[in-house]
């Protein structure tokens, strides 16, 4: 294949986007012949009424029950639980509802549950091997309807990643092994951006989980996987939400305002995840490493992250940044690759910055210098440093130079 050909195949979700579109939610079981479904979410949303009351409304007579047993950790027990559920209550529809968390954990339910093997056998063989064990191809999985009520873009995704551990209080979070999984039949069937929703999550856990989804944006651009179609919705997406990410630590958002965040986060992560391809990279290694090894939200690991990565990938590569510095509206004919360079990372930190999110890795609890070789280490052998730009070459000790700018 040249260097002018490419192959995109992708099938995202259904996107119902407005004030009020939940309500939608019943009509859309039902065009697709589903009546049981069954809300995924954690136990702090599930009383957060001005959220599920909507969220049940929207559902009517197809609800069968809430399951709250998500947590921020992402534990296969949760997963396992939810399926139990699932399997004998004839399940056939997931609707997780919050955060990335609950939409992971409804994704492990939905592989769980579509194995024809009793669950505990393949509860153990995932854990004896380490590795989600995904039903054969011709299975169909249980659908889900995401309802996101934060910004991190995970909800136009085929993946999703766990914990692996059915008895959580065992062990610390540092010794339970991740697994992650990714399969077309898990991209959701439908996604409801309710702006009402979103306007009821307080505006620092919006901003810190925007971050995330911004990044996704950055890295599409970047990616070794990108193609014509991807650059050209990541780059409207950077540009949606470099303009209205700081929007969301004004005194109020308007709906127009929090609409064209929520824009952004869709076309930033727009063809981000498909069946031959995941397109973040640097960045979310580095957000993994931080994240798994400290009690840190993994919107706020990329905030610290980011502008060093970008830093660094500057440095060492090209890295795109003629595109880049038209996402941010840094154009500037005259100027040298260097000061194209510094315009993008100035323009990611003051988008930081509007957010109000940490900017050091030394202000995460448990961080010292001496963990630099381990966190290294963790971002060489991150899944997702394979989407990376192919020209860059990450040693170890670039990767902890890295770490000490963040420090």
């Amino acid at each position: 294949m040249n260097a002018h050909s490419y192959t995109f195949g992708y099938q995202p979700a259904t996107i119902h986007h407005g004030s009020g579109v939940i309500a939608d939610l019943e009509t859309e079981l039902a065009r697709r012949g589903l009546s049981r479904a069954l809300v995924v979410t954690d136990a702090t949303m599930r009383d957060v009424d001005h959220v599920m009351e909507p969220v049940r409304e929207g559902i009517g007579e197809s609800l069968t029950d809430v399951f709250d047993g998500v947590t921020p950790e992402k534990y296969l027990k949760a997963a396992y639980d939810g399926a139990t559920r699932v399997c004998e209550e004839n399940i056939d529809a997931l609707v997780p509802v919050g955060g990335g968390s609950s939409l992971d954990i409804a994704k492990q339910i939905s592989v769980l549950a579509g194995h024809d093997r009793p669950l505990d056998d393949v509860a153990t063989e995932i854990l004896d091997r380490e590795e989600i064990l995904v039903p054969d191809d011709d299975v169909s999985l249980t659908d889900i309807f995401a309802v996101p009520t934060t910004l991190p873009g995970a909800d136009l995704s085929q993946v999703a990643g766990v914990k692996l551990s059915l008895d959580p209080d065992r062990k610390s979070k540092s010794d339970v092994p991740s697994a992650g999984v990714s399969d077309s039949r898990l991209m959701p069937t439908a996604v409801f951006h309710d702006l009402e929703l979103f306007a009821t999550t307080p505006d620092h856990i919006l901003a810190r989980s925007a971050m995330n989804g911004f990044d996704k944006g950055i890295e599409m651009l970047y990616t070794r996987h990108h193609n014509p179609l991807t650059d050209g919705t990541a780059l409207r997406g950077v540009r949606l939400l470099y303009e209205n990410l700081p929007t969301l630590t004004a005194d109020s958002t308007s709906r127009a305002e929090l609409s064209r965040v929520l824009q952004g986060i869709a076309a930033a992560q727009y063809g981000l995840s498909t069946p031959n391809a995941y397109r973040a990279s640097v960045i979310h290694s580095f957000g993994h490493a931080i994240a798994r090894n400290y009690t840190v939200q993994q919107g706020v690991a990329h905030a610290i992250a980011a502008p060093h990565v970008l830093r660094y990938l500057f440095e060492q590569i090209d890295g795109r940044r003629d595109l880049l510095a038209e996402a941010f509206d840094v154009q500037d004919e005259d100027a040298s690759e260097e000061n194209t360079a510094a315009a993008i990372v100035e323009a990611v930190i003051d988008t930081r910055d509007a957010l109000d999110l940490p900017s050091r890795l030394r202000s995460v609890e448990g961080t010292k210098k001496n963990h630099f070789p381990d966190l290294a280490r963790a971002v060489i052998a991150d899944p997702f440093m394979e989407a990376g730009p192919r020209d860059l070459d990450a040693t170890r000790s670039d990767i902890e130079n890295v770490f000490e700018r963040m420090w």
